[in-house]
């Protein structure tokens, strides 16, 4: 059978965790998967799935995020990203030449291309997110983006298509009428299943992302869970650690727990308090979960973009990590409806091999 290559993004686990459910259907379709990753993405990965090869493959340095001046801070940064983009392209060339491979699974790394073998980029972001101040930069960036998606042979984009209540919203459409001819919406694709399980955890508490603001929401929360009533679980998104703790008033902490695990715990939870990052979104639409509070990373664009879309639809209720009051939001919160119903992951994915993938293996 084919021999395919994936290589998703190490910026929070949540590329990592959006591939898992397409690797598994390669490998349940008999392929052999290589995986080029770094950091908690190879880790988690290996973890995840380890009947695959693995490959260290570095890839961008994430741009340190303060919050307020992310703006001016990631301007700073965009030499530093385009001469790693530069450095992704030398590893990856010398990747594809050192190990023959039918397919090449991109998850939001632009670099990570053949011109010798298909290649296929997994995003959700066919338009970039700024504040309003910045948008004939938002708009450069969509003609931008559309020259590097031109090198991949299909894009690939987790979400519902446009007409069909988008879960991106803005985010997963495109204004180049040229890019939309490679454009396949295959749907959700999340990391978790929806469990036939009772809703027995009051409060699911989910801190994940990318460093420094993950830790700095984990000590916002810290501070507050204490005061939530009934039962609560805290995932700490640490995969390199492994260790559960209970505090005094009986909350439970994960530092990282496998899929499996949290497809229990998400279908068990009754309210979900989380960042807006479209992984966990789209985790939350598969489990049925109606009730939670977002969180958007400052500085983020798409999630504070995902943020405000959610609130306009009257779907979640979101609050900025720095105003946050738990024992006042979540009560706010609880007159948003959730996300409407959505197809599978499982039929979603199966119907991106037999539609896409299995034309090049």
């Amino acid at each position: 059978m084919g021999s395919v290559f994936v290589s998703p993004l190490n910026w929070g686990l949540g590329h990592a965790s959006r591939d898992v459910p397409i690797i598994r259907e390669l490998l349940h379709q008999r392929h052999e998967v290589t995986v080029g990753a770094s950091g908690n993405a190879l880790a988690f990965l290996k973890k995840e799935c380890p009947e695959c090869r693995f490959i260290q493959f570095e890839d961008y340095p994430i741009p340190h995020n303060n919050g307020r001046i992310f703006l001016p801070t990631y301007t700073a940064y965009i030499p530093t990203l385009i001469d790693a983009y530069l450095s992704e392209r030398k590893k990856a060339v010398k990747i594809f030449s050192q190990n023959t491979f039918d397919l090449i699974i991109s998850d939001s790394r632009s670099g990570v291309y053949s011109e010798k073998v298909p290649s296929i980029q997994i995003t959700h972001q066919l338009h970039q997110s700024l504040p309003l101040i910045a948008w004939p930069l938002e708009l450069l960036g969509v003609y931008i983006q559309a020259d590097a998606f031109s090198k991949f042979a299909r894009i690939v984009v987790p979400d519902n298509p446009p007409e069909r209540g988008a879960l991106a919203g803005k985010l997963s459409r495109s204004l180049v009428p040229a890019l939309r001819e490679q454009i396949y919406y295959c749907g959700i694709v999340a990391s978790v299943r929806k469990e036939p399980v009772k809703r027995d955890i009051d409060y699911l508490i989910v801190i994940s992302g990318m460093e420094p603001q993950r830790t700095a929401l984990e000590k916002i929360l810290m501070r507050q869970i204490p005061h939530l009533p009934g039962r609560k679980v805290v995932l700490l998104g640490k995969p390199a650690a492994d260790q559960i703790r209970t505090l005094e008033d009986g909350t439970v902490i994960y530092s990282f727990v496998s899929s499996e695990e949290k497809s229990l715990l998400i279908s068990r939870a009754r309210f979900i308090i989380c960042r807006s990052g479209y992984t966990t979104m789209m985790d939350i639409a598969e489990a049925g979960l109606k009730s939670g509070l977002f969180i958007p990373t400052p500085g983020q664009w798409e999630q504070e973009y995902l943020s405000r879309y959610y609130e306009d639809e009257g779907w979640f209720f979101s609050r900025s990590q720095y105003g946050l009051r738990l024992s006042r939001d979540i009560p706010l919160a609880a007159g948003f409806s959730g996300f409407p119903a959505m197809t599978t992951t499982e039929e979603n994915v199966r119907r991106l091999y037999r539609k896409v993938l299995s034309e090049y293996l």
